[in-house]
């Protein structure tokens, strides 16, 4: 197979952070989130004609989700997080490595593989400006230098691959998160929803993500409380299942559905479920094959290195999750595999509470070029749009992309109406933005240590 891929070597990564603050906390797992810090990284490339050009991207250092070790604290994992961005450029200022492709492999868990992820969309992004195409025509045309994989051909693959112009937004249902106006003892105010039903009536949504919390008896309880509002929705909607590793073991996870399923409450919510994601403790869902659900189950935060998902599918797990977090190529990887795998295998486009801009749109682009019909959002449900941005940032972005963005309420926000997101607008020059963050207003990044 020959190879497209242009030769460049990288001369320069910055990295910066701005602080998040969010109009509701957001409780998922073992954390109720109300703030933390966006990362930023910015590349110069320079291609051997002697062209240069500038990426960037961006991503929430969230805290509990890629190390959920209860003896660290948020700032922790921030700084978990922050090591691994500091390891990532220096390994890549030293040239001994380009992209994900060689990156992630066993061994290497979420932590580590954070600061490729996100330099690697930095660089894409440069990549992609220097020769004047979009992402899209970068895979398709195999730019980013794939080759064979498990005997698999992934420049071919690649060129198979067609982006949408527009995906379903499937909302989440966090754990502290209000059902009805009965659940609040108290409003943000700020005009934007705040309950399930204002939600719904807001933006149309007929995909939903539901967390529960690991106690069957009780997520029954909230499951059936949710499923009151679903049922008024006038047409069919479907829902996942988010664990977010509560659950011990498959036992659990068995028992639980099992009260789902004999509950008449949830007949239609059972109906419409399409999939459970990672719902056993990422040290044990391996420990045991997939048993007692008779709906697909997916990994998420155990797919920590490029050989995750082949284990998994060894255990009975049908899918694995989409994250930009994890690495976009670790996502082609696995779209590859379940196009050579068939049989029911599949991926889903879930969220890290990805913010408006560029952490929102190459999340959506690569979403959208896996051909996912649905992706979780959630950033713009817990956070105020683009309302801390510097007015101009923000307005460079409406103009960039209309469809995607519009202006209420003081801010440029993300548009979902009838529980769609166009994004005809990412087809464009550069990883999925026509726009630049305002890179003087953000604070230098502090790197203190580097990952063990």
């Amino acid at each position: 197979m020959k190879l497209n891929a242009p030769r460049f070597r990288i001369a320069e990564i910055e990295l910066k952070e701005r602080d998040v603050t969010l109009r509701m906390p957001f409780r998922f797992g073992v954390v109720t989130l109300t703030e933390a810090p966006q990362a930023y990284a910015r590349a110069r490339i320079r291609l051997d004609d002697g062209r240069e050009a500038e990426g960037a991207a961006a991503e929430l250092l969230a805290p509990k989700w890629f190390d959920k070790d209860p003896a660290l604290s948020n700032e922790d994992n921030c700084e978990q997080l922050r090591g691994s961005l500091a390891a990532a450029r220096a390994v890549y200022l030293a040239h001994e490595a380009r992209t994900a492709w060689a990156h992630s492999s066993p061994g290497r868990g979420l932590v580590q593989n954070y600061g490729p992820a996100l330099i690697d969309r930095a660089v894409l992004d440069a990549l992609c400006r220097a020769l004047g195409v979009s992402f899209y025509h970068a895979l398709q045309t195999n730019l980013v230098g794939a080759g064979s994989f498990e005997g698999m051909d992934l420049g071919a693959f690649l060129g198979t691959l067609k982006p949408r112009a527009a995906v379903a937004a499937r909302h989440t249902v966090g754990l502290l998160d209000p059902i009805t106006a009965a659940d609040q003892a108290q409003r943000v105010n700020d005009g934007l929803p705040e309950t399930l039903e204002e939600v719904i009536a807001r933006y149309g949504h007929r995909y939903f993500k539901l967390k529960v919390a690991g106690d069957a008896r009780a997520d029954v309880e909230r499951l059936a409380a949710i499923a009151a509002v679903l049922e008024r929705i006038d047409r069919p909607y479907q829902a996942s299942i988010d664990g977010n590793e509560q659950y011990e073991d498959m036992q659990g996870v068995a028992e639980l559905w099992a009260r789902i399923k004999g509950e008449v409450r949830l007949a239609r919510l059972v109906q419409s479920v399409l999939f459970i994601e990672q719902p056993v403790k990422r040290q044990k869902a391996f420990a045991s094959p997939v048993a007692g659900v008779d709906k697909p189950v997916i990994i998420d935060e155990s797919d920590d290195a490029l050989d995750a998902f082949p284990r998994a599918r060894a255990l009975g797990y049908r899918g694995v999750s989409s994250k930009t977090c994890k690495g976009l190529y670790k996502s082609l990887v696995n779209c590859a595999r379940c196009a050579a795998w068939g049989d029911g295998y599949f991926m889903s486009g879930e969220d890290l509470t990805v913010q408006p801009g560029l952490a929102l749109q190459q999340d959506l682009a690569l979403v959208s070029i896996l051909g996912l019909k649905h992706v979780e959002r959630n950033g713009h449900h817990y956070v105020n749009g683009m309302a801390g941005l510097p007015t101009g940032e923000q307005n460079a972005f409406l103009a960039a992309h209309p469809d995607l963005y519009e202006k209420s309420h003081g801010a440029v926000r993300v548009r979902i109406e009838g529980g769609m997101l166009a994004i005809g607008s990412l087809d464009c020059p550069g990883y999925a933005s026509r726009a630049l963050p305002d890179w003087d207003s953000m604070q230098e990044m502090q790197l203190h240590k580097e990952p063990a």
